[in-house]
């Protein structure tokens, strides 16, 4: 059996409606700009800029109900409702009909930003901040 060098967080999950089991969060795909309201909100031009996609980990989602720990330092804490998609299984370049048969269910989400460090990190000097963002909370063993 393996030890630890200090106990592990926990797994984050969230409630199943109607179910009493959980569903296990491994990783959390983002996508930005996808519409051209929210484009031109951001200062952006929605004819000549493409959604994007980012992470975030895992230990982010908190459940329905929960205490939210403000974060601290911030004077520009925005939220924006967001749909969850849930997915259960791998895919991989796969068709419309088969990528539906991967999701498990939807919910509703509620997504914060702290707008003062986003502009922040969209100034140039900043790019490597950006960058160090994207954090993946599984290992793979080769």
């Amino acid at each position: 059996m393996k030890s630890y060098l200090f106990d592990p967080p926990p797994i984050p999950a969230l409630p199943i409606s109607g179910s009493e089991k959980l569903f296990p969060i491994r990783r959390v795909y983002c996508v930005g700009r996808n519409y051209a309201a929210h484009t031109l909100e951001m200062g952006g031009d929605p004819t000549r800029e493409r959604p994007f996609f980012f992470s975030k980990p895992s230990s982010a989602v908190i459940a329905s109900g929960e205490d939210i720990p403000y974060p601290p330092h911030t004077n520009n804490l925005h939220h924006e409702v967001e749909l969850v998609v849930a997915i259960s299984k791998e895919a991989n370049h796969v068709s419309a009909e088969e990528a539906s048969k991967c999701i498990f269910g939807y919910a509703v989400g509620n997504d914060l930003t702290r707008r003062d460090l986003q502009d922040e990190a969209k100034k140039p000097a900043a790019h490597g901040k950006r960058a160090k963002g994207l954090i993946f909370p599984r290992l793979y063993q080769k």
